[in-house]
């Protein structure tokens, strides 16, 4: 994520002394204490008093990031106390430019920074803003329950969506391919160079759309919500129809350059319920019978094992080209449950112990890892976790 922004690999990381939990669910409270633990001690207070949440504990990333905070607040809300639920919220309104861009990140003096790399990746700004300050706006909604604050932020999240870089025809992300650089996608492949329509920022899109239509309704803005549900219904057939490869059974990345199998976007997919029901049982398929090639320490890999990307800022086996991530860990181990629960409920209890034993790394690869405490590591993955302790719990109940 972020770009270029690299600080020293780090080998090893803490240990614990105290034994692990045992089974599923007492890892992910494990880990959910974990995660609040990382929040309040990524937490920074700026000269006017007010606190932003960069992506690690300690220096490496030094701003304060919009997908990273989103990710924070999907995985642990109830770490964060309300004032900084809305000071945080307000700092990534006021950076909204007047076309309804959204920002990348945050500097900590208030600049807004629209390009990864702080400002000096691609001609235009990342494609994936005004999804995540949709996701941050409803991630504040829901944990507080503000009806003065959603009628307050709704016209400037519809701005925002207006924003998104769209082709007419499919609705699907545009990155104009005509261009050298034209902008970067999601940002956790900031420095993968894709073009044409991008699957992830898709996805991301999809899920503003049936969030906003949410809060327009709770606003009651009924016709507003109507038609952003029958913009994700819309969008929804865009990705299946563009981005499935049926030959391999996984989302391709994009449909120009850089049109890879997508391991997180396939398991985002899935996860979102944008796949239909033969598509998302190929992807656990996938999944289940290259398991041993695209996770590491319950960790996933962006592309197949061996596979790197065909237009790339970073070598092979580092970072977003050949890295083990935890992010996309709860997506992948919810799309793997339908078909292989036990391999799922491995790759959460490999996850946790790695993560005891090497802390929360950005990535890994063997021995390698990097910023063992980066926040979006311990709360991206817990929905997905969550899913799995739900479904487990609903097939150990009697009937």
């Amino acid at each position: 994520m972020a770009g270029l922004c690299f600080s020293a690999l780090l080998s090893g990381g803490p240990s614990q002394a105290q034994p692990a939990p045992e089974g599923v669910p007492a890892a992910v409270s494990w880990l959910e204490d974990q995660a609040r633990g990382l929040v309040r001690e990524c937490r920074r207070t700026l000269p006017d008093g007010r606190a932003v949440f960069p992506p690690q504990v300690g220096t490496g990333y030094e701003a304060f990031w919009l997908r990273d905070y989103a990710y924070m607040l999907e995985g642990a809300p109830d770490a964060f106390t309300e004032q900084e639920l809305r000071e945080s919220l307000r700092m990534f309104l006021d950076a909204q430019q007047p076309d309804g861009t959204c920002v990348d990140c945050v500097t900590f003096d208030g600049r807004p920074i629209l390009k990864p790399g702080m400002g000096t990746m691609g001609e235009n700004p990342v494609a994936d803003g005004s999804q995540f300050l949709v996701d941050v706006a409803y991630c504040t909604w829901k944990r507080l329950g503000d009806a003065e604050l959603l009628q307050a932020i709704l016209p400037r999240l519809e701005k925002a969506l207006q924003a998104v870089p769209t082709q007419e025809q499919t609705g699907l992300v545009w990155i104009d391919p005509r261009k050298t650089w034209d902008r970067c996608p999601y940002g956790f492949t900031d420095t993968v160079v894709k073009t044409g329509a991008e699957l992830f920022s898709s996805l991301l899109l999809y899920q503003s759309y049936i969030q906003i239509a949410e809060m327009e309704a709770a606003g009651g803005r009924l016709e507003d919500s109507k038609k952003y549900s029958q913009k994700a219904a819309d969008l929804k057939e865009s990705i299946r129809n563009t981005f499935w490869d049926e030959q391999i059974g996984l989302f391709v990345a994009a449909t120009h350059r850089c049109r890879q199998p997508d391991i997180w976007g396939s398991a985002f997919a899935v996860y979102l319920d944008v796949a239909t029901p033969a598509q998302a049982r190929r992807v656990g398929e996938y999944f289940r019978d290259h398991y041993s090639r695209i996770v590491q320490a319950g960790k996933i890999r962006h592309l197949p094992g061996d596979v790197f990307w065909e237009a790339c800022k970073t070598p092979p086996d580092t970072y977003q080209n050949g890295g083990f991530w935890g992010v996309p860990a709860g997506w992948f181990a919810a799309a793997l449950w339908p078909v292989a629960p036990t391999l799922a409920e491995k790759t959460i209890l490999d996850f946790v112990q790695d993560s005891r034993r090497r802390g929360f790394a950005e990535w890994v690869q063997g021995d390698t890892i990097r910023l063992p405490k980066y926040v979006a590591s311990a709360c991206a993955p817990l929905p997905g976790f969550r899913r799995i302790v739900e479904e487990q719990t609903r097939r150990e109940s009697p009937e």
